[in-house]
């Protein structure tokens, strides 16, 4: 009992000075970074996790949102610098701050439960402790996973296992799950050491046994079911924002670089987002073009680009057969806002004109489900970042996809690394669903990946090309799937839950 009273006070006091909490958490957000892609370091995930705990353990509100507002800029600044590539350092630097800061706001839930969580139930901190920690970090991703303006969730930490070993756990249960069992097995490491495993190395027992089912356990079993054979078309062309184009410049790269397929057989085309200049519904120059390439290969083609219904516009997928139109329509769900919409248009222009004045078009965000039917296979779609968004994934899969295409288009960020970021996000939903991927970019790099998340074909950035490959079909909807959005609720009521009573219960006794 004495040393339960022990632990429980010094859970009151921050377990280093600020200083080096301040230091200790720029570092981490610099190895948390490196876990992305390009590097995609992803032991140093947990490491990073590790500092960030014991910066924000023991520390007052104030310190601690400092400690983890520097942790989220570091983080940030280097995870997302490819935003100033070409519109300078103002989107990037706003970007950065704004996502920081509210990932300090965010942590400040960890740095409360540890002070609350053992003050008012002092047997908790060996797992209960850990447990509701690991939920609240999660909850902090799901934070900035929606807010504002739809949320940006590109910095989840289930994505860093792209390329590790614990991949295979999101098919079970969802990348926000595998997040959870990451923070799991660190914060429970932590407090063994707190706890001086070396005395009683039965605390250890919980984070092996955990960190040894997430390293066996398979893939989640989905059912072949036949193949279809897809040729993806990466056309490099202008299509970058302040690329100089001609006339249908982009829609001719794309066919330049189909004219060698022509007489393969295929059962779908691909192109990637904006390949195609104009509207093909009311651009009849641009609807021929559509009609070559279906009867080069006899094959639907399912292409992409801005179109316009009354007032609005939708960055639309579509799919065009030898009909000479397409029936079979996707507009992307979640427009980047600040890159397709300005959100508060007004506010902002006062701040920046310049900037927000080169954002004309105002993209409506779509309704329509991200799936279209092939013959008899069922598609499921994701245009460029909505690839980050769950329900995207999972209503595609749900309504019957098969296959999983993901078109994007990456040209206003050559040279940087966002590509390959989304790339990886891409894998990971390979594994979480049992799908196979078709990633297709207008600039690379692009990739046809197994449903195990492994790499079929590619074509490599700043060049022009097709893939041509025999793309295996599954059906069956995995755990992760279908339990996915379950836990995240269970994390974020469990997680805010207890740390609202242990506030209320603590406050009480104060």
């Amino acid at each position: 009992m004495s040393a339960v009273r022990e632990h429980t006070s010094a859970s009151a006091r921050p377990l280093v000075p600020l200083w080096i909490a301040v230091w200790m958490s720029a570092v981490a957000g610099l190895l948390m970074s490196l876990a992305f892609p390009s590097l995609g370091v992803w032991p140093l995930a947990p490491v990073a996790i590790a500092m960030m705990l014991v910066c924000l353990d023991g520390r007052r509100m104030w310190s601690a949102l400092l400690v983890g507002s520097v942790y989220g800029i570091a983080f940030f600044s280097l995870l997302v610098s490819w935003t100033a590539r070409y519109l300078g350092p103002v989107p990037w630097i706003a970007l950065t701050v704004v996502e920081g800061v509210l990932t300090g706001v965010a942590l400040l839930l960890v740095s409360l439960a540890y002070r609350w969580i053992p003050r008012v139930w002092p047997r908790a901190r060996p797992v209960l402790l850990p447990v509701i920690v690991a939920a609240l970090w999660t909850v902090h991703e799901l934070f900035l996973g929606n807010w504002p303006y739809g949320g940006f969730p590109w910095a989840r930490l289930g994505m860093t296992q792209a390329d590790g070993p614990f991949a295979q756990v999101a098919s079970w249960i969802g990348v926000s799950g595998l997040s959870f069992l990451l923070v799991l097995v660190v914060a429970l490491l932590v407090q063994a050491v707190r706890l001086r495993f070396w005395r009683r190395p039965a605390v250890l027992v919980v984070p092996v046994v955990v960190a040894l089912a997430m390293l066996v356990l398979p893939q989640f079993p989905t059912t072949h079911a036949g193949s279809m054979r897809i040729a993806a078309v990466q056309g490099n062309g202008p299509t970058g924002y302040f690329d100089t184009r001609e006339q249908y410049s982009v829609i001719d790269a794309q066919l330049k670089a189909t004219e060698p397929l022509e007489g393969e057989r295929a059962d779908l085309v691909v192109w990637p987002e904006g390949g195609i200049d104009y509207d093909p519904f009311q651009d009849q120059p641009t609807a021929r073009r559509l009609n070559r390439v279906v009867s080069w290969l006899d094959a639907p083609l399912l292409a992409n680009t801005a179109t316009e219904r009354g007032k609005d516009i939708f960055n639309t997928s579509f799919l065009w057969t030898k009909d000479g139109t397409a029936a079979q329509l996707h507009d992307k769900r979640h427009p980047v806002p600040f890159g397709e919409y300005v959100p508060d248009r007004a506010f902002y222009n006062a701040l920046a004109p310049d900037l927000i004045g080169l954002i004309g078009r105002e993209y409506t965000p779509g309704t329509n489900p991200p799936y279209v039917k092939v013959g008899t296979v069922g598609v499921g779609l994701a245009i460029c970042f909505d690839v980050i968004y769950d329900e995207v994934i999972r209503e595609g899969v749900q309504d019957g996809a098969q296959v999983l295409v993901f078109q994007t288009n990456n040209a206003d960020f050559r040279g940087t690394d966002e590509n390959l970021q989304q790339l990886a996000f891409a894998r990971m939903r390979a594994i979480e669903t049992g799908r196979s991927v078709v990633n297709i970019s207008t600039v690379g790099t692009s990739q046809i990946m197994r449903p195990d998340g492994s790499t079929v074909a590619t074509l490599n950035a700043d060049e022009a090309g097709a893939l041509l490959e025999n793309v295996e079909l599954r059906s069956g909807l995995t755990a992760g799937v279908l339990l996915g959005p379950w836990i995240q609720l269970a994390l974020v009521v469990f997680g805010l839950g207890a740390l609202v009573a242990a506030g209320a219960m603590s406050w009480r006794r104060r």
